[in-house]
């Protein structure tokens, strides 16, 4: 686990161009984190891993984008577009626990949003878990209201799902 101390100044960086060993490290880091933080089990990776792999093989500039923050050439968080006509899928939306309340989550989701009204979607939506408490609340801080929720048998456990949406 990378921690820092009160005293560290976080330098890192952003990119939003996939390199190789990236979706593995994404899926990995998903599934290990998850596992650890909510108890997820490796059906979750799987599906983190689909999905990834889903992306880059229909991925197109002018609709699709991922966004990689990096501190020292290690993945510390994820966030992507998948766009649809008029409409925006938000995925993988991650921070590593030891770079989080430092802004990261703040700035991805910032930089996904600008990309999508850029684009000139009509909404942006995204799934998420009720236990994932901070992001839902950047979510509902950025503007986006709970449109759906559904509990049900996933990923090793009971869980209940929610999406949200954000009119552009």
């Amino acid at each position: 686990m990378h921690r820092l101390n009160e005293r560290d100044t976080l330098n890192w960086t952003l990119r939003h161009s996939l390199r190789p060993g990236d979706i593995g490290y994404l899926t990995y880091l998903h599934g290990t984190l998850y596992k650890h933080e909510y108890g997820y089990d490796t059906t979750f990776e799987a599906y983190v891993a689909a999905g990834l792999a889903d992306f880059v093989k229909s991925f197109k500039p002018e609709r699709d984008r991922i966004w990689i923050a990096e501190r020292n050439d290690r993945i510390i968080g994820s966030i992507a577009i998948v766009g649809r006509p008029r409409l925006a899928q938000l995925r993988w939306f991650f921070v590593h626990p030891g770079y989080r309340r430092y802004g990261i989550g703040k700035k991805l989701l910032k930089e996904a949003l600008e990309f999508s009204r850029r684009r000139k979607f009509e909404t942006v939506f995204l799934w998420t878990t009720y236990e994932l408490d901070v992001a839902r609340h950047l979510y509902i801080e950025a503007g986006f209201k709970k449109t759906r929720q559904k509990k049900h048998k996933v990923w090793g456990k009971t869980v209940s799902e929610e999406r949200y949406a954000l009119r552009l």
